[in-house]
């Protein structure tokens, strides 16, 4: 009898760490309608020259059946942003689920899909904490096809070159975090597709590297 319960504790151990590794909240995916404005569900829009046009693509999707679609030209000096979540211009441009009802403490990192080019066009991937302080993350299409993007909440850096008027500055990632951000760099033009936004939990390897999903 006790040696099935050594057995049977050990499958559970076992069980417990295929669960933390697999760890994942959906919170996005872009499968409803794709608009902007101020009924619109994605707050978007370019300034300084830069030019950005944000729709549903049909044409390419890492699961269900579109994705969103990143038509740009960044130029030097200019700006653009692609915003979902709470406290935004765009009234409907929500996650899936709110974010006060995430527990937050479960997840280490923020993930998302990105169809490259190698282009070796930079991308930011900015949060808002609940102190509307933006921390950023930069990723680079340096590869071809879909890829998963994990930006591990310790790696995030706050913004230096602007930050909300409302913004607490005190160098902590507050949580609930409000929204998120994705931004095309300059200098850099084409077009990029972005799908599924989830929180995962990053397990630590003992060789220092962390277990993600592979493309």
């Amino acid at each position: 009898m006790k040696k099935i319960l050594v057995i049977l504790a050990m499958f559970l151990f076992a069980a417990g760490i295929a669960m933390a590794e697999n760890q994942v909240l959906l919170i996005d995916d872009f499968e409803g309608a794709i608009s902007g404005g101020p009924s619109g569900t994605v707050d978007f829009g370019a300034g300084n020259g830069s030019t950005l046009q944000v729709t549903a693509a049909t044409e390419q999707a890492h699961s269900g059946k579109r994705s969103l679609k990143a038509d740009f030209d960044a130029v030097s000096g200019g700006y653009m942003y692609i915003a979902r979540g709470s406290g935004l211009d765009a009234k409907n441009a929500g996650w899936l689920i709110k974010p006060e009802d995430i527990k937050w403490k479960e997840y280490n990192a923020i993930s998302f899909w990105m169809y490259g080019t190698g282009s070796k066009a930079r991308v930011a991937f900015d949060i808002k904490d609940s102190g509307n302080e933006i921390w950023r993350f930069i990723a680079t299409d340096d590869f071809k096809g879909w890829k998963q993007v994990v930006c591990k909440f310790n790696e995030f850096f706050a913004r230096s070159d602007w930050q909300p008027d409302t913004a607490e500055k005190n160098g902590v990632i507050d949580f609930p975090l409000k929204s998120y951000q994705l931004e095309p760099l300059p200098v850099a033009k084409g077009a990029l597709y972005f799908d599924e936004v989830t929180l995962t939990l990053v397990q630590q390897k003992q060789n220092g590297e962390t277990g993600t999903q592979k493309p």
